[in-house]
């Protein structure tokens, strides 16, 4: 028996396969069969999709944490830049080996 790749499936075959497993009109082996995925696959998306469900009826905007904003990172662009120019000023003032030459 030849193994079959491993498939990628879209997000909108997935949701059909997870509401026909949530009708319960047919066995998972039917829903196997109907939709060529084995019927752990169907289990897990179907808990996918109740374990997401509550946030489609959510209200206001999902609460994501994000990282910082363009401004805050153009101004740690802008410090770094000038604490280089400073430290590349004072490095060419040390004698020795380790300043500029």
């Amino acid at each position: 028996m030849r193994r079959r790749s491993r498939r990628n499936h879209s997000p909108v075959f997935k949701a059909n396969v997870a509401l026909a497993a949530l009708k319960g009109e047919e066995t998972l082996a039917q829903l196997a069969a109907r939709f060529d995925v084995h019927p752990n696959q169907i289990t897990h998306w179907r808990a996918q999709l109740l374990e997401g469900a509550t946030d489609v009826f959510s209200s206001g905007t999902p609460a994501k944490q994000e990282g910082p904003g363009l401004k805050e990172l153009h101004a740690k662009i802008g410090q770094q830049a000038l604490e280089i120019d400073f430290l590349s000023g004072a490095l060419g003032n040390l004698d020795g080996p380790s300043g500029k030459r």
